[in-house]
C-alpha cells in the first residue's frame, strides 16, 4: 500500500494501491466518488520521486491542496486534499515510496524570486531620490473639464480657458 486518503467528514479510509490513480465519478476510475459535483474523470494522483502529486483533469469543480486551488501540485504527508468539495487527508511515508532526502523544491521556479513583482508586471519603481513620474492622462472621450464660476447675481459663468 502506498498510503491512504482519510475522509475528513467521516468514512472509511481509501487505500492507495497503485502508483498512478484516476479519481472520478465513472466506474472505470481507480477511485470512484459517486457525487454529482465530481467530474467523470476529475483528477489524477501519481507518485514522483517518492511523493504524491495531484493533477486536475480539467474538472468543473477543481481540486485544492490545503485550501488552495491547483492544477498540479505535490501533496506532502498530512496535507488536505479537496476533490470538488469533498475533503481528505493524504497519509503516506515518502521513505516507503522511495524518497531519498528532502522533498523536491515546490512548484515555483527559483528565478521567480529574483525579480520584483513590479518588474514582473512590466512596471518599475523610482530609483532612490528620483521623483516618481506622474501618470499621463488619457481622455478616452475627448471631454473638457471646467471649473464653474458663480457671480454675485447667481449667474453661472464658464471661464474661457479649460482647466
Amino acid at each position: 500500500m502506498n498510503g491512504e486518503l482519510i475522509p475528513l467528514g467521516g468514512g472509511d479510509p481509501i487505500p492507495l494501491l497503485k502508483k498512478q490513480l484516476l479519481i472520478g465519478r465513472r466506474e472505470s476510475c481507480d477511485i470512484v466518488l459517486r457525487f454529482a459535483n465530481v467530474s467523470a474523470h476529475h483528477c489524477q494522483l501519481f507518485i514522483n520521486g517518492g511523493y504524491w502529486y495531484i493533477r486536475d483533469m480539467q474538472s468543473r469543480n477543481g481540486v485544492k491542496v490545503n485550501g488552495i486551488r491547483v492544477q498540479e501540485k505535490r501533496i506532502d504527508p498530512g496535507d488536505s486534499l479537496s476533490v470538488a468539495k469533498h475533503r481528505y487527508e493524504l497519509q503516506y511515508s515518502p521513505a516507503d515510496l522511495g524518497a531519498v532526502g528532502p522533498p523536491p523544491a515546490d512548484d515555483l521556479p527559483a528565478e521567480i524570486m529574483t525579480e520584483s513583482l513590479l518588474s514582473r508586471a512590466g512596471l518599475r519603481s523610482s530609483a532612490p531620490g528620483e521623483q516618481p513620474k506622474k501618470a499621463q492622462r488619457t481622455d478616452k472621450y475627448n471631454t473638457k473639464r471646467y471649473d464653474v464660476l458663480d457671480d454675485s447675481a447667481g449667474q453661472i459663468k464658464l471661464p474661457d480657458d479649460p482647466v
